[in-house]
């Protein structure tokens, strides 16, 4: 004796599918791919379909569940372009005025003599210890120190004049030099 699953006949039930989807969609295209949908993921679910059940109630439910999750994605999908789009445009604003720094910065190292521009490197940028940079350099830490403090001192001339602040003991300088005070002594 063999037990067999009820039949399984969607065609008496595709008016309604499609009435109901065309409710829910409001376009003709759109409900036809929802009814699409629907009838492959009835056959792929039919094993879950109970003996007793009407057929009819459990296709539209899982063309509501299929409308709705589609429905959601969407809206997520939207969410997500705009804040990557918000994201865009902070990062885009953000890295302009970096990357302008930046270059400012580096024009700014450039201008220096060679061996502030090696000191600063080594200890700014590569931040060895003053100990290690003067090894590098085959120099007295003391050496080192009185080099850093004058491309400091550049530096923050430059940052001044790049930036065309009145340079004072109360005014804090807008380049950060890594590696050592910002505020020059008096």
């Amino acid at each position: 004796m063999s037990l067999s699953k009820p039949r399984f006949d969607v065609v008496g039930q595709l008016t309604a599918l499609r009435r109901y989807a065309r409710s829910l969609t409001r376009d003709d295209t759109n409900a036809e791919d929802l009814v699409h949908e629907t009838l492959l993921r009835a056959y792929e679910k039919r094993d879950s379909f109970l003996e007793g059940r009407a057929l009819k109630p459990w296709l539209l439910s899982i063309m509501h569940n299929i409308f709705v999750d589609g429905r959601r994605a969407r809206q997520a999908e939207i969410e997500r372009i705009e804040r990557a789009a918000r994201l865009q445009d902070s990062v885009s604003v953000g890295t302009q005025e970096q990357l302008v720094r930046l270059e400012q910065v580096r024009r700014a190292l450039d201008e220096l003599p060679e061996d502030q521009r090696a000191a600063i490197h080594l200890v700014a940028i590569e931040e060895l210890s003053f100990a290690e940079a003067a090894a590098v350099l085959d120099i007295p830490q003391g050496t080192l120190m009185s080099r850093l403090a004058r491309a400091r001192a550049a530096l923050r001339a430059l940052d001044n004049t790049t930036t065309q602040r009145p340079a004072t003991a109360a005014t804090r300088p807008h380049l950060k030099i890594v590696g050592g005070a910002d505020e020059q002594s008096h």
